[in-house]
């Protein structure tokens, strides 16, 4: 269709932007929710990701020795004064590690629970790292060896209590250092 005479043709619209790919978006929303953290928030996530990074690290160089080495160091260590309640630090530790453990590659449960272990050390709880199979593993296929992190009767990371009653206990690490064979009813 021509335009009037003396009118200028009207250009089309310019089409919208392509939306990113999507690993791009998810990048995207996890800075947004970033922005969103107090200072608070920030500051816990930070350290939980430095510890699960360093977790991460010493137990893909084979250094598991000196990671725990480091987490009974952290735990001989005097408590920082004013240490927050226990309950709110077992939250604040859950919460942070979980969220950091999405950020970091490979980042399994043994992580996740070594980096926890360490962070509860420095605020002066004792924690204990549970490895477990489940009770009804039968066969190579079944063998899935887990990792949670217990502090008191208080499960902090792993999973869920239903889930706990599920396995089997292997063996606890202290953070005090050193393995001790447990009984498998041990319970949470």
């Amino acid at each position: 269709m021509t335009p009037p005479p003396g009118r200028a043709p009207v250009a089309a619209p310019p089409a919208p932007p392509a939306a990113p790919p999507a690993p791009v978006r998810g990048r995207i929303r996890r800075l947004r929710r970033l922005r969103r953290l107090s200072r608070h928030e920030a500051r816990l996530l930070a350290a939980a990701l430095a510890e699960v990074l360093r977790a991460r690290a010493m137990l893909w160089l084979r250094q598991s020795g000196a990671l725990r080495a480091r987490i009974a160091r952290l735990a001989a260590a005097p408590p920082p004064p004013g240490a927050a309640d226990c309950r709110a630090a077992l939250a604040e530790v859950a919460w942070s590690v979980a969220a950091a453990a999405r950020l970091v590659p490979g980042a399994s449960c043994l992580t996740q629970a070594l980096a926890g272990q360490a962070l509860l050390a420095r605020r002066g709880i004792a924690a204990t790292v549970r490895l477990s199979l489940p009770a009804a593993a039968g066969g190579a296929a079944a063998f899935r060896p887990h990792a949670w992190l217990v502090a008191g009767p208080a499960l902090v990371l792993g999973g869920t209590a239903q889930d706990y009653a599920r396995h089997h206990t292997l063996a606890e690490l202290p953070a005090a250092g050193g393995a001790a064979a447990t009984p498998a009813a041990a319970a949470p």
